[in-house]
């Protein structure tokens, strides 16, 4: 690859970013709930999981989509050999990432969170990206961050502080796990005030907002994730609207969209736990925004080319390096 072009980071390195494909930016493969530091490591036997997950991966590629950011952050269960290992079985480019998570009133954050400076927190997601993670040569193609409603307390302040120097000397797309519109632009400004461009921001969650919210963030060059689509009561009808109003404000480039979706370890055991789908309403797995989603947006008008751009182009601008170091 020619120096300066933009590429995304993969479990399996760097591709251009304009090979990445159709993408989903939003999904899970294996979530762990029980808590930060409580379990070793995975709870569960590798191969099995690759039983149960593959098929779901090999389907979706079938459908069309070559590429699939895991939004599962460390502490949580990220499990960087299990995606390279599905990643190479079923021909998905799978991003992962670094960074910790603060929603859910801290759960998973681990001790060294509370006490740390944002430079020393810093430290330790670029010995990630400069490293690998966790003794691989795995590096993450983002950093993942979560923040309950806004606005934000110190201490998540201080994640996005050290986010923000990690995308300055990186180049890596910060996503926020953001509980309402008054976090996201709270976001926004702590980033802004740290030299961080509103286009290196995704606002997860951001079915969580207002149109007006969504609207100003993407004005301002945010990223705008509606990324939990499912077919629960009424959600269809809700998540075209407000795509739609982004249509219509001029903020189509500005819009990304995914399930949710992923396996979580079921039960407290240390050996043989389960794994158990969380659809989020969705009977099957990265599926319903082909089965119902795009459907909708083609009834609704929206053209191939815009589609194309929905699942294509933004992805691979939205989460663009542009670093020589890769």
């Amino acid at each position: 690859m020619r120096d300066g072009q933009a590429r995304v980071m993969t479990v399996c390195g760097p591709i251009p970013a304009d090979a990445l494909g159709p993408a989903l930016t939003h999904e899970h493969i294996v979530t762990d709930f029980i808590g930060a530091e409580k379990a070793p490591g995975p709870r569960y036997e590798r191969e099995r999981a690759v039983e149960e997950i593959l098929p779901h991966l090999q389907a979706l590629r079938q459908r069309g989509v070559t590429a699939l950011f895991e939004c599962t952050p460390r502490y949580i269960g990220r499990d960087v050999p299990l995606l390279r290992r599905l990643s190479e079985a079923s021909g998905l480019h799978i991003v992962t990432n670094t960074g910790y998570y603060g929603a859910v009133g801290n759960r998973y954050l681990p001790a060294h969170a509370h006490e740390e400076s944002e430079e020393q927190l810093a430290a330790r997601w670029l010995e990630e990206w400069t490293r690998g993670i966790e003794g691989t040569d795995i590096r993450p193609g983002f950093i993942k961050l979560g923040t309950d409603r806004g606005p934000l307390p110190p201490l998540h302040a201080k994640l996005l502080r050290a986010a923000a120097r990690v995308h300055l000397r990186t180049g890596l797309t910060i996503c926020a796990h953001t509980g309402d519109g008054a976090a996201a632009l709270d976001q926004l400004r702590i980033l802004e005030s740290a030299g961080v461009s509103p286009e290196a921001f995704v606002w997860v969650h951001a079915q969580n907002g207002t149109d007006a919210e969504r609207i100003e963030v993407a004005r301002r060059g945010g990223w705008i994730s509606l990324d939990g689509y499912n077919l629960g009561p009424g959600q269809p009808e809700r998540y075209l609207q407000a795509i739609l109003a982004l249509k219509t404000a001029g903020q189509w480039r500005r819009v990304l969209v995914s399930h949710d979706d992923g396996w979580a370890v079921e039960g407290e055991t240390l050996r043989g736990a389960a794994l158990k789908p969380f659809g989020n309403g969705n009977p099957r797995p990265y599926f319903s925004v082909f089965q119902r989603l795009l459907p909708d947006l083609r009834t609704a008008g929206c053209s191939p080319e815009e589609l194309d751009q929905l699942l294509r182009e933004n992805p691979a601008r939205a989460f663009a390096i542009r670093v020589r170091a890769l």
